[in-house]
């Protein structure tokens, strides 16, 4: 049972660096502010949730695990909310979007 766990726990940790990968990778080579913050919001709030609900299951203490699952939530509420409002305040100021970008929008 405790190969299983460790296992599991592996998973987690191989999937949640993963995602942070992805998401290093779509800061550096996406064309666009605005592509640039999804990938982060996203990529990195699935990653940096995985990882912390790996550290704290590996604890094996409940006020661990609960200070780890208030930091996922804390993540799942704020990142993609706070990149809408900066994406939306880079639209203001006049970012331009990408030449391969289909449309914009906002304009309407």
């Amino acid at each position: 049972m405790a190969t299983l766990f460790a296992l599991f726990l592996s998973v987690l940790i191989i999937g949640g660096a993963l995602f942070s990968l992805i998401a290093a990778i779509g800061v550096n080579r996406l064309p666009d502010v605005y592509s640039r913050m999804h990938a982060a919001s996203k990529a990195g709030t699935v990653g940096s949730g995985l990882l912390l609900l790996a550290v704290g299951l590996h604890a094996g203490d409940i006020a661990t695990f609960g200070r780890a699952f208030a930091g996922i939530v804390f993540f799942i509420l704020t990142a993609p909310i706070a990149a809408h409002l900066l994406a939306r305040a880079a639209h203001k100021v006049g970012y331009p979007l990408s030449s391969v970008s289909v449309c914009d929008e906002m304009t309407k």
